[in-house]
């Protein structure tokens, strides 16, 4: 049997269309019920990177948020609650809820923020990669999770979707820690999936009417793509979204880990892409809603050369790289750089400076830098010496 996903065209976050689209689209999946009870708590888990305004694409749109509350509540859902743990170490839950808009839309609905700034170690034996995780409290606390992602670009992973955006379940500083600990794209993914196994969200809600292109996962830019996603499979979702910007899944560490493990599919013949018109295969979702020239990092190195170009690694490996002119010496990249010894130094009116002997390119700090300072930089070497 094929996983569905459903893709909703909508070209607005006007409140109502927005509500109609997302009633529509768990609908077309066969109803909340088929995911959840009624007497379950549920927990929302919407992408709250950082403080940001809705219109910068980096957070869940506070109209897709607002939207799956209301019909949680015309349903009869009466245990929710909502959170999640940005990755600025400056910021909190309670401070970035209110700056994207979230508060306002759960106060509204009458769903409390949960508790994400707190937590403990939760133990997963059957983690193929990952055998703990420090799961916040209130991912603990709940019986079923609505995973609400953005779409977007990210350094790391090429795109951070259903899959990547589960860890914010881990809290603050333990972010930092998982990176140190899994250091490079393919295990960090491969951590990622064992996080989607422990988890199990029952629903994912992807918000890709304005999505983020180019420096993601919060210093891009933010492009139309004018559809919301929906599926109970992480990875197939995942997959149609790359599908729609003409990625090959199978450059997605995070599908390609999820698909191992179990998390779900990337292989299109195992996927039904269902729209309020009919039923549609890949090739005709990219004809009439994709984006060719979305942009987003296709490259890749090819692993065989790697032997018979070390001694030129330094010069063709990817790195962060800060814009002097950009950069305001907030320290926002050294407080987020999961180094002990920090790769990265700034603040007390130092710019940022690196030591790349000890970057592990993880790229937290291009991604927590709010200045949109930091960028990665990507050797045109790499493309002389067999990269694509």
């Amino acid at each position: 049997m094929k996983q569905p996903v459903v893709l909703i065209p909508i070209d607005t976050y006007d409140e109502d269309q927005v509500y109609t689209a997302v009633r529509q689209g768990v609908e077309l999946l066969g109803g909340m019920e088929q995911f959840i009870r009624q007497d379950e708590k549920v927990l929302l888990k919407p992408n709250l990177l950082a403080r940001a305004l809705p219109q910068k694409a980096i957070t869940t749109h506070p109209a897709v948020f607002g939207a799956v509350c209301r019909l949680l509540k015309d349903q009869g859902y009466a245990h929710v609650s909502y959170g999640d743990s940005p990755g600025n170490p400056t910021t909190t839950p309670e401070k970035a809820t209110d700056t994207c808009g979230l508060a306002a839309e759960a106060a509204k609905h009458g769903v409390p923020l949960a508790d994400f700034n707190g937590g403990s170690v939760v133990h997963f034996p059957e983690g193929h990669t990952a055998k703990s995780f420090y799961l916040c409290h209130a991912v603990q606390e709940m019986d079923a999770m609505i995973n609400i992602c953005k779409m977007k670009t990210h350094a790391l992973e090429r795109i951070t979707g259903a899959v990547k955006n589960l860890y914010g379940c881990i809290t603050g500083v333990n972010k930092a820690t998982g990176h140190a600990h899994y250091p490079n794209s393919d295990v960090f993914a491969d951590m990622l999936a064992d996080l989607n196994l422990c988890v199990k969200p029952r629903l994912h809600i992807m918000d890709g009417i304005v999505a983020m292109e180019g420096n993601g996962p919060s210093s891009g830019t933010p492009i139309n793509m004018n559809v919301l996603l929906f599926s109970a499979d992480a990875v197939a979702l995942d997959s149609v979204f790359a599908g729609l910007i003409h990625l090959d899944p199978a450059a997605v560490p995070t599908c390609v880990s999820g698909a191992r493990v179990g998390v779900g599919t990337m292989n299109y013949d195992e996927i039904e892409i269902i729209t309020p018109s009919g039923t549609l295969t890949m090739e005709e979702a990219q004809q009439k809603y994709g984006n060719p020239d979305f942009d987003v990092f296709r490259g890749v190195m090819k692993k065989g050369l790697l032997p018979k170009v070390m001694p030129l690694l330094p010069f063709l490996q990817h790195r962060p790289k800060a814009d002097m002119k950009k950069c305001i010496a907030c320290g926002v990249c050294e407080e987020s750089c999961p180094v002990p010894e920090k790769a990265v130094r700034a603040g007390h009116g130092q710019k940022a400076k690196y030591d790349y002997k000890k970057c592990i390119r993880c790229y937290c700090c291009q991604e927590m830098c709010p200045a949109k300072a930091i960028e990665v930089y990507r050797s045109p070497l790499n493309k002389l010496l067999g990269g694509k």
